[in-house]
């Protein structure tokens, strides 16, 4: 019996151990390259990086924005006088996605991928550059996520020629490196070299976290540690076609059938095709100017998706995805479109204009087909502008050839009736008669259009932490729009240009009902439910007014809660836990507490762009067992190993294990995660005794990764917990 006990604590400790091998991933391997291995003084050249990427994994690349959770693709170069940057990262072949998870499009590499980034060669001799490369791996497998940091050197590369006279030395950031608040911009490399250790920040805007300076000595430049941090976020060179396209194309679409239910374009239908049925000289050229009369509308509005593309280029597109005042001003241009659409006012074009255009139709012939089209466009304006805006707004956030492909999907559409009614005119019969439906039809266009507009707020809001418009508000509006379109639906008030409603139709009554069903999915949202159909709309769950977890467990600490004797938790003013949980984002804080009030310690390696972690907090932290665990029996600290704030200088180190400064709070983390546990896969669930050292040998259970079952969720804190009071016990 007494050797059978002697064997418990062994076992234990051999189980431990398992638990922490074979956990050290490396899906991505990096290697580094030069476009050519010889140079001369003032030319360009690029330095390449090429990934091999494990099974089932993807790289993040570079072209996306940075604050939507993934890292970037980032490098960070020492600094030469030998050498300049030109322009930013380049991601070549790295494929678009909506995340459903963070809200918005990201790009990663499958398999391979390759990532160049332009340089100046400014002086003769052997060239060796060294960068930091920062990037982050995942699954979709079981959603684990991996942050990577590697030390790449492009080199050796032979420059010839005269060096350039002193005065002609380049000392300043790169022409047309763009400064988007969103996105750091690429600087080019000075000739001035800082004593050791000095750093070079890159401009960016203060709403954004500073990039993690990198450590490791240049073995090229003598005594010089300076670094430039050059965020990657320059549009890719050569996106691959996605899913993202066929979605834009089919809402596109979807939105082009709406534009034709509209007061200004649907009388139009019988009255057009008539003209080329019984204005032509037979059927067949009736035939034909009506196709051509499609044809000359796609055309029309294509060329418009085309110019909004070249008149803003990748970087303006860029530009509205990311920066606070284009989303502001798409904000301000759909409320008054949809007020438009309410009746408020009627937009409309200079009538000169469109008497202009309406002459050159008259004229008959091809010619005059081309312009009856370009008048139908101009003249249906009021309706369909604000339709047309939307989509270019919707597509110009995904850039490349977004716009074209939104405008092909509307044209096609709004274009396809007249195309098909004059192949077959018996259909004209069938149409229904123009009437108040079809106002009813822009007024519902216009809450939509409403509701629309506050996703770019939010987008705006979100990226600058302006807080107008958090989650319950956004909700609360959408609610209430919803609400109302069903009570217009039903008949319960009446708009300008409404007519009589003497009775309600079938499709009156249904699409009141979806209105209705609409609001009612949201009103879950109030009180914490993911939404997950709107994902990609609503804001991320934060605080939540109304949560019912927020009631029971408020996020203040109050004098019976576990925080109440201990200290302000440091990075509490930006960071906090699901569900109102008290605790820390500091380790040696969250153990000063666990030591004073005699509990276990919680540590959650989480980060910001973890899949899984997100869907364990919100299905099994929220688990009422859990949750009263968690909330009573533990003292819970959420390290982020990917969070980019600055450490204060007192704090920064270098690692023992792979000699690297660690100079953000990420960094501590993911180094305090592989140092002490051998693990860099996020969520890890450790439980430990705060006396003890933050290591594998010394953990309460074995650790945790991602287990979506609550019950085996709480048998690991019940096993944790009963070991930590044997342990007390015993002292």
């Amino acid at each position: 019996m007494i050797r059978r006990l002697f064997l418990v604590p062994v076992l234990l400790a051999l189980l431990i151990s398992l638990a922490g091998t074979a956990q050290v991933l490396t899906p991505t391997k990096l290697s580094a390259s030069l476009s050519q291995p010889s140079a001369r003084v003032g030319e360009e050249l690029d330095l390449i990086v090429t990934a091999r990427i494990d099974d089932k994994w993807h790289l993040y690349a570079t072209n996306f924005d940075p604050d939507l959770g993934p890292t970037v693709f980032t490098f960070t170069f020492v600094k030469s006088p030998a050498y300049q940057l030109v322009g930013a990262p380049k991601s070549i072949g790295a494929q678009k996605h909506y995340d459903d998870v963070f809200k918005g499009d990201v790009t990663y590499f499958e398999k391979t991928g390759q990532i160049r980034q332009r340089i100046r060669v400014l002086q003769p001799g052997a060239l060796t550059i060294q960068a930091e490369a920062e990037f982050q791996s995942c699954t979709d497998v079981d959603g684990r996520c991996i942050p990577g940091e590697e030390t790449l050197r492009f080199g050796p590369l032979e420059v010839t020629g005269p060096a350039p006279a002193p005065a002609a030395t380049p000392a300043a950031p790169a022409t047309g490196s763009t400064t988007t608040p969103t996105t750091a911009a690429p600087v080019a490399v000075g000739p001035t070299a800082g004593p050791t250790g000095a750093r070079d920040t890159v401009a960016a805007p203060a709403a954004l976290p500073s990039a993690a300076p990198a450590a490791g000595a240049s073995e090229g430049a003598a005594g010089s540690a300076a670094v430039v941090s050059a965020a990657a976020t320059a549009p890719a060179a050569a996106a691959t076609a996605d899913s993202g396209l066929l979605s834009l194309a089919i809402v596109a679409f979807l939105s082009g059938l709406s534009g034709l239910l509209t007061p200004c374009v649907f009388p139009l239908i019988p009255m057009t095709v008539s003209i080329f049925t019984k204005g032509s000289a037979n059927r067949r050229q009736g035939i034909l100017k009506a196709l051509f009369y499609g044809f000359s509308i796609i055309f029309i509005y294509v060329v418009l998706g085309l110019l909004t593309t070249v008149l803003l280029g990748a970087d303006g597109l860029n530009l509205i995805s990311t920066h606070w005042l284009p989303n502001l001003i798409f904000f301000a241009v759909f409320v008054v479109f949809g007020l438009s659409f309410l009746g408020l006012f009627e937009i409309t074009l200079p009538n000169g204009m469109v008497n202009k255009i309406d002459a050159q139709a008259d004229k008959g012939g091809w010619a005059g087909v081309f312009f009856m089209a370009l008048t139908l466009v101009v003249v249906s304006f009021s309706c369909t502008g604000p339709i047309v805006g939307t989509i270019l707004a919707m597509a110009a956030h995904g850039g490349g050839i977004q716009p074209v492909v939104g405008m092909f999907g509307f044209s096609l559409a709004f274009a396809l009736p007249f195309m098909l009614f004059a192949l077959f005119p018996a259909w004209l019969k069938s149409l229904p008669s123009s009437g108040g439906w079809l106002n009813t039809v822009k007024v519902t266009l216009g809450f939509v259009e409403l509701m629309l507009a506050l996703k770019f707020l939010s987008m705006a809001d979100l990226a600058y932490h302006w807080n107008l418009l958090p989650r319950d508000i956004y909700l609360v509006l959408w609610i209430a729009l919803s609400g109302l379109l069903g009570l217009y639906l039903l008949g319960r008030f009446r708009l300008s240009h409404d007519s009589e409603l003497t009775h309600l139709s079938v499709g009156r009554l249904l699409m009141a009902v979806l209105s209705f069903s609409f609001m009612t999915y949201l009103v879950p949202g109030l009180f914490g439910a993911p939404l997950p159909l709107l994902a990609g709309y609503l804001p991320p769950q934060s605080r939540a007014d109304f949560s019912v977890a927020t009631a029971t467990a408020p996020a203040v600490a109050t004098a019976t809660e576990p925080n109440a004797a201990c200290e302000t938790p440091r990075y509490g003013d930006f960071l906090e836990l699901p569900h109102g949980l008290p605790g820390f984002f500091d380790l040696e804080q969250a153990q000063r507490c666990a030591r004073a009030q005699n509990k276990p310690l919680f540590i959650d390696f989480t980060g910001h762009a973890c899949v899984n972690c997100r869907k364990m907090e919100a299905s099994v932290w929220s688990d009422p067992q859990v949750l009263r665990r968690l909330r009573d029996e533990f003292v819970v600290v959420a390290l982020y190993v990917d969070d980019k704030t600055d450490l204060p200088a007192n704090e920064v180190y270098v690692s023992k294990s792979d000699g690297k400064e660690k100079a953000t709070l990420g960094k501590k983390n993911a180094d305090l995660q592989l140092t002490g546990f051998n693990v860099n896969a996020q969520p890890y669930y450790v439980l430990l005794d705060p006396n003890a050292p933050a290591d594998l040998a010394h953990v309460l259970a074995p650790p945790l990764g991602y287990e979506p079952n609550a019950a085996e969720f709480v048998r690991f804190l019940d096993a944790g917990l009963a070991r930590y009071r044997q342990q007390v016990a015993a002292r």
